[in-house]
């Protein structure tokens, strides 16, 4: 079996828009919740949202090739480029049928969907774009990172909901780890703030209704919490065989050593209240890494700050680690960020990357007032240094579906220079 290891890094967030700004702004606690300003919310009951801010496609990308792609593709793409980039990769010199692509979007374009329907409505059906569907379909972000890089691996984007960035980083996984490619760029990306998802997530009662003071909306495990607050943007990493990133120098940033996947069979949205899908999750990934639950560090946890889904999380971390459950940091970067729903695995898995790197412990903000059933150590308000090796992230999406990996500092695993 190879050993997998993380080589690059790229996001769009509403925390910035590369690694190292929103790395910065979540070690300071900061807020990317803001007002809704893209729409008018005057007829919603949620009116907040993390937006993504200061992204100029067309800048990036030009103006022909902008207007082809949807912006979750738009993010996804320049958050390719910017992970290629950092990992330094020569692609002149990589075997580009042994290079793959894992990403996924749990939603895809919806944007370009309705923005198209409004020129069947209004101007007929003569005047709907030909580019509709290869614009709207969530394949299309790895589709369009494969071209950009002339990848002809394996390509593949999953669909398992909030879970998909670690569904992507998972199963390219494995891929490297039997053989199967020498390269895969994976994560997640996600572009669907609008009027009709913000209304159809208000009318659950999923959504924050904090509307009044948007950066204390969000806030996982606070007995104050009511709510998610939807957000937007792409977190991708590349991953390489071990093998394949010493034969080129690559600078490493950490390795992947266990992924673990579970279904609640529950409920649709809901998840199972005894968190019994995320306990079966968190078990098997960490079987798969081979260590013992005393060995974690730290766990990034999904909680998205709905009253269910962060007690069930909190119940499945004790039922798999027992007592020494109340001895490991949990952080919750979606108290910052917000939800990111398709992307937030990625951009997740980003910041448990620098903080192994870093030793350092990104805090759960908005902890005001202590929930008697999350009782754990969310790391309130205040980053923390600590001395981190191995860390666990934890991510699950509607229908059940869960999804968690196992990463270790690269220092700690017989590093070979």
């Amino acid at each position: 079996m190879e050993r997998v290891v993380i080589t690059g890094l790229g996001a769009i967030t509403p925390l910035g828009n590369d690694v190292e700004t929103l790395w910065t702004n979540l070690l300071a606690g900061q807020s990317g919740i803001a007002q809704i300003d893209t729409f008018d919310t005057a007829r919603h009951k949620a009116k907040i949202a993390g937006l993504v801010r200061n992204f100029d496609a067309e800048a990036i990308f030009g103006r022909k090739e902008a207007r082809r792609m949807d912006r979750f593709c738009q993010f996804a793409l320049a958050a390719a480029e910017q992970a290629v980039a950092d990992s330094g990769l020569d692609l002149a010199n990589v075997d580009l049928e042994r290079m793959g692509v894992y990403v996924g979007s749990g939603i895809g374009g919806l944007t370009t969907l309705l923005e198209q329907d409004g020129v069947l409505q209004d101007r007929g059906p003569e005047r709907v774009s030909p580019t509709l569907v290869p614009m709207m379909i969530s394949n299309m972000a790895a589709a369009m990172i494969s071209i950009r890089y002339g990848s002809q691996g394996p390509t593949l984007s999953p669909v398992t909901a909030c879970s998909i960035g670690n569904t992507a980083i998972g199963e390219a996984y494995r891929l490297l780890a039997m053989g199967g490619a020498d390269v895969i760029i994976a994560g997640g990306s996600e572009a669907a703030v609008s009027e009709i998802s913000l209304a159809s997530f208000s009318n659950a009662t999923a959504l924050s209704t904090r509307n009044d003071e948007p950066g204390r909306a969000s806030r996982p495990f606070d007995a104050g919490r009511d709510g998610f607050v939807m957000a937007e943007g792409a977190g991708i990493l590349v991953l390489e065989t071990l093998s394949h990133a010493l034969r080129r120098d690559a600078r490493i940033y950490g390795e992947v050593i266990g992924y673990g996947a579970s279904s609640d069979a529950y409920h649709m949205v809901a998840t199972h209240p005894e968190g019994i899908g995320p306990y079966l999750a968190m078990r098997a990934a960490l079987r798969e890494a081979g260590i013992k639950p005393e060995e974690v560090d730290v766990i990034h946890a999904h909680a998205t700050s709905t009253e269910l889904g962060d007690k069930s999380e909190t119940l499945a971390i004790k039922r798999l680690f027992g007592d020494a459950a109340y001895q490991i940091p949990v952080t919750a970067n979606k108290s910052m960020t917000g939800h990111m729903l398709g992307a937030a695995g990625g951009v997740q898995a980003i910041a448990l990357v620098k903080s192994l790197n870093e030793g350092m412990i990104t805090p759960t903000i908005n902890q005001f007032e202590r929930d008697p059933v999350c009782d754990l150590d969310y790391v309130p308000n205040a980053a923390r240094q600590a001395d981190l090796k191995i860390g666990i992230s934890n991510s699950f999406g509607f229908g059940g579906h869960n999804a968690v990996i196992v990463l270790k500092s690269y220092d700690s695993v017989h590093r070979v220079d």
